[in-house]
């Protein structure tokens, strides 16, 4: 009988398929290492078992210990695993923009779950960095994966997937592509192909708001480069000793939009469904085509799977919100569209102020055109509402038609995105457009700027 004995022998091994339809106009072979079929559906349970068995092997984790660890949600769900397999409890700590569906992964796996807020420093208390030393120093017989800084990661990689790799291309790989994050997994695979063959190019995948391209080529290190970004499993604002910089050739830096977007089309021309770093590596391979000639080989590794995703890049709502998703807007009609079934919000001139204030809060709304028994005659903007209230407390008894503004131009369904926008400036925020005889929308700044660039 052919069988794993448990499953973190099924850990490696994992597929090279040729990608066509994405990368037509690449005078290049280009493969993609498809990391998903990991038990844990990632890259990361590669070095998750590694990093565990080399501690074990040190005395550093203990039966029945913890594991502790600040991770994306993939590092996490290849120690669940192994922990579950070898007897061990986790403890993870993630950060709030990684997606719901890796939280409820790592819970449903049995792990503890700590959430922390993206947008803070690194040294700040509640960055997950800094939770996860706490917990670590806090937890009895605990041990702290690290996998930043922990060497075991990038040896995993040289050990198993530069290897693979190096034999699934028969030794033809003349260019390896990957995100970075922790660095482990460019730095393994690029030490172990350069080894077999120092012309091999190693190119790293960054994001913007993450310090890495920068720090390549100049040897800055540029804290006005760190802020906050969409972009999950790639990028830091910190230099992990994983990342070894004189293996790697160069850096590639990827937009949130074009990941976001490219790892769509992965699944809808390609039929492959990962995860959102594969989007920005096969962006970033396409960045860098003139780099290639036609006889060469050029890996890409995919680092997870896309159910990882659902909820963002996958979800219209969601890629529509953030103004990624590639709509074609013309109209009017366009720019209400999503909006279509529901009744614009208005106020009437004989109600007071204070019931503006609430209808905005209540329906997270910065306008409202104003109304009397014939119709628009009037607007309000949150800015003037909240500035006069600030000046006249009296003034949230007052009834709206003393306050208001003149009222929003109305435009019909078909006016174009250039003619709307030409309406909206400093002293007009908005216009209404007529939808049918008794039916508007309205559009504002915000909706123009959610649909350019």
């Amino acid at each position: 009988m052919d069988y794993a004995k448990n499953i973190l022998e099924t850990i490696g091994n994992t597929p090279m398929v040729k990608l066509n339809k994405i990368v037509e106009g690449i005078d290049a072979t280009v493969l993609a290492k498809i990391e998903t079929f990991n038990p844990g559906n990632s890259v990361k349970d590669r070095m998750a078992l590694k990093m565990i068995e080399d501690a074990e092997e040190q005395g550093l984790l203990k039966p029945g210990g913890t594991i502790i660890e600040g991770t994306s949600g993939n590092t996490g769900m290849g120690l669940a695993i192994a922990a579950n397999v070898k007897g061990y409890k986790c403890i993870f700590v993630i950060a709030d923009k990684q997606s719901k569906e890796k939280i409820d992964i790592l819970k449903a796996l049995g792990a503890e779950v700590v959430v922390c807020p993206t947008a803070v420093e690194p040294e700040d208390p509640r960055s997950y960095y800094s939770v996860s030393r706490r917990l670590a120093e806090e937890t009895p017989n605990s041990w702290y994966a690290l996998q930043y800084d922990n060497l075991s990661n990038t040896a995993a990689h040289y050990e198993s997937t530069g290897p693979e790799i190096w034999k699934q291309t028969d030794g033809k790989v003349t260019h390896f592509v990957v995100g970075v994050g922790t660095g482990g997994t460019i730095s393994g695979v690029g030490r172990y192909l350069k080894e077999q063959n120092p012309n091999i190019k190693i190119w790293g995948i960054d994001t913007y708001g993450s310090v890495f391209k920068k720090y390549h080529e100049t040897g800055e290190f540029d804290p006005n480069e760190i802020y906050s970004y969409i972009t999950e499993g790639i990028g830091e604002d910190i230099l992990p000793a994983n990342v070894d910089f004189d293996i790697i050739d160069g850096f590639e830096k990827v937009t949130d939009k074009d990941g976001a977007v490219y790892t769509r089309k992965l699944a809808r021309e390609e039929g492959i469904f990962v995860g959102n770093s594969a989007g920005s590596a096969i962006k970033g391979v396409l960045q860098l085509k003139d780099n290639f000639k036609p006889d060469d080989v050029v890996v890409v590794l995919f680092h997870d799977h896309g159910s990882r995703y659902v909820g963002k890049m996958f979800n219209d709502d969601w890629m529509r919100e953030r103004g990624f998703l590639e709509e074609k807007v013309r109209s009017a009609a366009d720019l209400t569209a999503r909006r279509e079934d529901n009744e614009l919000i208005t106020i009437k001139t004989e109600e007071l102020v204070s019931h503006a204030i609430e209808r905005m809060r209540t329906h997270d709304i910065s306008q409202l055109p104003v109304m009397d028994a014939e119709g628009f005659v009037g607007s309000l903007d949150e800015g003037d509402l909240f500035r006069s209230y600030f000046e006249d407390k009296d003034i949230a008894d007052r009834p709206i038609k003393e306050i208001m503004n003149k009222p929003f131009p109305i435009v019909q369904k078909n006016a174009s995105l250039e003619d709307i926008s030409k309406l909206i400036d400093k002293n007009n925020p908005a216009v209404l457009v007529q939808m049918g005889s008794d039916k508007f929308q309205i559009v504002t700044k915000h909706d123009i700027i959610r649909v350019i660039g």
